[in-house]
């Protein structure tokens, strides 16, 4: 006969009711000094440069797994390095609405909805086709950063003005520089040596 084993409090209670606490598109008050109007004007800014800089991100990962030719491992390597600086704007760009007052994009779906960014293949594409797109997406989103500063600060909300200049722009603008010049046309000279 099995012993009745003795119920534990560590026992983690998993089959709870799911609530929502906070609707997507409504603001918590929090005492920050910026009138609501400011609040949700600057994340409804950040929620879409979230979902583009997410997809960004996600680009930048399938082509380093997706990239060939003679400059594969330089592309590689740099392709991961600007995957690893995306992915810390995302942390940053969705705390800074959840600061707000917000709530933050996260899903994959919700994410594909919202991009404006279009969507690449799911097969490989050679690298110029590659570096294009991710070209692209960075003007789409610079655009977006730099006019979502410019609302920000004339709103008030030097918080977010400062997040899209520091961080969006000045991750950004380098990340595109060093994508553009592997698209530059030179000739590769093979030594016969």
């Amino acid at each position: 006969m099995a012993k009745k084993m003795p119920k534990t409090e560590a026992q983690p209670q998993y089959n709870v009711e799911f609530r929502e606490i906070q609707p997507f598109g409504t603001l918590k008050n929090l005492p920050i000094a910026l009138e609501d109007n400011a609040r949700a004007q600057s994340v409804a800014i950040l929620n879409q440069v979230l979902a583009d800089t997410m997809t960004l991100r996600d680009m930048y990962k399938k082509h380093h797994w997706q990239m060939s030719g003679a400059t594969f491992y330089q592309l590689h390597l740099l392709l991961d390095t600007h995957y690893e600086a995306q992915a810390a704007l995302v942390d940053t760009i969705a705390e800074r609405i959840m600061a707000l007052g917000g709530i933050s994009i996260a899903m994959a779906h919700d994410v594909a909805e919202m991009t404006k960014i279009p969507r690449p293949p799911k097969g490989r594409e050679d690298v110029p086709s590659q570096l294009a797109r991710l070209l692209q997406a960075h003007e789409l989103i610079l655009r977006e950063a730099h006019e979502g500063a410019e609302q920000a600060d004339e709103s008030g909300d030097d918080g977010t003005n400062d997040l899209l200049v520091s961080e969006v722009i000045r991750t950004g603008e380098p990340q595109v520089w060093f994508l553009a010049e592997h698209l530059a046309e030179t000739t590769l000279l093979r030594s016969d040596k």
